[in-house]
């Protein structure tokens, strides 16, 4: 049955039962609605509304406004669509009572009484910050990545906030790009895993859940493939790379409800992704069945000039809308080119057919979310909300579990309750705005605390603590965009090779040096690509000369990129990503053993920026064999692989059983594993499933993550772990024949601690 445009259907699975609601029930019109809507009573109330719309009023709601009341001249255009109708949708207001003011002054404007939605980049948290998404994966936790981001979902719908421009699912294979920090790094199966979990959290159990948002998956699609991971610059990609690798967690975030897709700013294979009537129209609405609306991201209608597709504004627009945008999000440096739409449908050259689905999906998303029954927020109850100390703890948990063990020589951690004195040291060590990783503002007063700062709280008189600074963080060469919502702060200088020597001096003198090494917030995120995995500034010789010292030395690192350290023998190193708003508590508690590091890398750590790119799912040259000596300089192997992560404890894997042997196509295969905790501590482990196709109608790669499941394992128990191949998950997209096809094959399977595993069986599909 063929696909209609922008059809609205929507099944909602709760307790087992399909909900098929006829008409519009007095509860359903509540703010956030007590039910979901049914998609026939959605799309008659869109259409009596656009029935008595004009051209005029009908292309304002296509435009969403940058408004920012920091900057009055960033606020003008806002204002003057505001004033004439010609605006549906703002973002960046994260005031309640702004909000509402606003709001107010839509509706008075509207002769239809529309209100706007309200929009804001909360990408792990508005208040209350999460560890960056990358480290959210790295928990390998989905169930957890729920929670934090229901728990910012409820912060944004508390202030006024109805939709989030998260989560960001692209792929990311070159850590060189900053916005890796972002997703849930370089393979497709983990990265769907982790945006089903997103939009389940955001939305809830449906579009306009109580106390959640509209979740806006981005960028589609292919993003992360930029080259040399140069943020915005173009992206080439196979179709074999498209659809097995960058399309699936888009995918994913679709199946499990989400409202909204933004595209990219890109062009993708030389069609920039705002006018990609393939990518918009044709996959995603006709080949997934997408039912919610698109937005482009900043400025990217009128972006379509300058990549050199359109002519002039009124061209792009018009490019847009018939590929299939709905919203255009408009920026200061690019104002709204939507309204031309109106003089474009006077020459013919869209259709009020072709207008009117783009308005009826933003409607709907207005009617889903319950704004036209209540469009205000209720300012007194957002404080509380926002400063629930429920969610400190939910953000405590998720930084605990996100963080990834890379070396712990000796047993160095957990650290001894017994010892006398530690040297804190580093630029970051007393760095709580650090803490918090990019896309953070000001405006939401996010809490945070230090590393130094918890670990003084942690261990209070009991031991001494000595800090040092060590050396400053450089600033970037170029300024972050992010400065006009928050300016560097102005320090004192620091004289460093004194600083040094007294880092020196305290190493010396403690029982144990901590040293928070990494990149400052800025120095990763959206507008900040590197070209270098050193350490930034003098923190190597800061490092260096603190092990020379001989004293244990223990490196927590702050990046959401892998970090060259140039082969040190520090004792211990654990990734803490960007933690959060609890993170330094949460460091605490991983120090001393009050939590125990069961993270894994969700990207293959390289030695070096010459190893880039360097994935654990390749396919298998024609000479195998003579893959140690493709760098015959160095090694070509990565520091860690993906899926690595130690614990305070030890794992055994063992009894793998395939089940049955022998399949047809479209027969699950079931694979059962034991693991065994070897140790003496309690500890969580990431168990791994691994496949590889021997023979099909194209090359697989060597190993494919196919399953996994986070357990918690008592110290001389086992888990028996079951894990299930569904059809699907052995099928692939081929370039052979340019569908999606489940070969006849052998297949190898490993399950382990990483991509590394060892322990392997196999089985086989036959035919029928």
């Amino acid at each position: 049955m063929p696909h209609t445009k922008r059809s609205f259907t929507i099944r909602l699975i709760a307790g087992g039962c399909v909900w098929l609601l006829s008409t519009l029930s007095a509860s359903a019109r509540q703010t956030n609605q007590a039910m979901p809507l049914n998609e026939q009573a959605v799309r008659e109330r869109a259409d009596a509304l656009i029935a008595q719309m004009t051209p005029q009023e009908k292309v304002g709601q296509l435009c969403q406004h940058f408004y920012f009341q920091m900057f009055p001249d960033m606020t003008h255009a806002a204002n003057d669509a505001l004033e004439h109708g010609q605006a549906g949708a703002l973002l960046f207001v994260t005031d309640p009572a702004e909000i509402n003011r606003l709001q107010r002054i839509a509706i008075d404007k509207s002769r239809l009484k529309i209100p706007l939605l309200f929009a804001f980049d909360v990408i792990h948290g508005l208040r209350t910050i999460f560890p960056v998404p990358l480290a959210m994966a790295a928990s390998w936790d989905p169930k957890m990545v729920e929670a934090a981001q229901s728990v910012a979902a409820a912060e944004a719908r508390a202030v006024g906030v109805h939709w989030a421009f998260a989560p960001n699912v692209d792929i990311a294979r070159d850590p060189r790009w900053g916005r890796i920090v972002e997703g849930a790094g370089e393979d497709p199966y983990l990265g769907a895993a982790m945006a089903a979990a997103q939009v389940h959290g955001f939305q809830g159990p449906y579009l306009g859940s109580p106390g959640h948002v509209i979740s806006g998956p981005k960028h589609f699609a292919g993003y992360g493939a930029a080259l040399g991971g140069r943020d915005y610059d173009e992206v080439n990609l196979s179709d074999n790379e498209l659809w097995n690798v960058y399309l699936p967690p888009f995918k994913a975030a679709v199946d499990a409800g989400a409202g909204n897709i933004m595209s990219a700013y890109m062009g993708l294979n030389g069609v920039p992704a705002a006018a990609n009537t393939w990518l918009l129209t044709q996959v995603l609405r006709q080949t997934w069945g997408f039912k919610g609306f698109i937005v482009t991201d900043a400025g990217a209608v009128a972006g379509l000039q300058i990549h050199g597709l359109a002519h002039d504004t009124q061209d792009a627009a018009v490019r847009a809308l018939k590929a299939g945008v709905d919203m255009e999000m408009a920026v200061p440096s690019r104002p709204a080119v939507m309204p031309t739409l109106i003089a474009a449908l006077d020459a013919g050259k869209i259709s009020s057919a072709e207008l009117d689905d783009a308005v009826r999906a933003v409607l709907a998303a207005k009617i889903r979310m319950g704004l036209f029954e209540q469009p205000f927020v209720d300012e007194k109850k957002a404080e509380a909300i926002l400063n629930d100390p429920a969610h400190l703890e939910t953000a405590r948990t998720a930084a605990a579990r996100s963080a990834v063990l890379l070396r712990n020589d000796n047993g160095t951690l957990p650290l001894a309750r017994t010892i006398k004195s530690i040297a804190v040291i580093g630029p970051l060590a007393d760095a709580p705005r650090d803490m918090l990783g990019p896309w953070v503002f000001p405006q939401n007063k996010p809490p945070s605390v230090s590393v130094l700062a918890a670990l003084k709280a942690k261990v209070g008189n009991s031991i001494r603590i000595d800090y040092s600074e060590g050396v400053r963080m450089p600033s970037r060469r170029v300024p972050s965009i992010f400065e006009m919502f928050e300016p560097p702060q102005v320090r004192p200088p620091l004289d460093e090779t004194a600083e040094i020597t007294r880092a020196v001096g305290l190493a010396r003198g403690a029982d144990v040096a901590v040293l928070v090494l990494g990149e400052a917030q800025d120095m990763i995120g959206e507008d900040a690509s590197r070209s270098s995995f050193d350490l930034p500034g003098r923190q190597q010789e800061l490092l260096d000369a603190i092990v020379a010292t001989g004293k244990p030395v223990v490196v927590l690192l702050m990046t959401a990129r892998p970090l060259d350290l140039k082969e040190t023998k520090a004792a211990a190193i654990m990734n803490i990503w960007y933690p959060g708003s609890a993170g330094g508590s949460a460091v605490a508690d991983l120090l001393f053993g009050d939590a125990v590091p069961g993270g894994k890398l969700p990207f293959t750590w390289v030695r070096n920026i010459g190893q880039v790119p360097l994935i654990y799912a390749h396919l298998t040259s024609h000479d195998p064999g003579n893959a140690e000596r493709r760098y015959w300089n160095d090694s070509n192997e990565p520091r860690y692989p993906f899926g690595y992560g130690l614990s305070y404890t030890t794992f055994e894997y063992s009894n793998l059983r395939i089940e049955p042997a022998s399949v047809t196509p479209g027969e699950p295969v079931t694979v059962t594993v034991d693991v065994k905790n070897t140790g003496a501590r309690v500890g969580d482990e990431v168990a791994q499933l691994y496949i590889h196709q021997r023979s099909g109608t194209s090359a697989r790669p060597v190993r494919e993550l196919k399953g996994f499941e986070r357990v918690t394992v008592q110290p001389g128990r086992t888990r028996t772990i079951r894990f299930v191949l569904q059809p699907q998950t052995l099928s692939y997209w081929s370039a052979a024949n340019g569908t999606w096809v489940q070969d006849e094959s052998a297949f190898d399977v490993w399950v382990g601690g990483s991509s590394a595993a060892a322990l392997a069986s196999g089985f086989e599909i036959k035919k029928r």
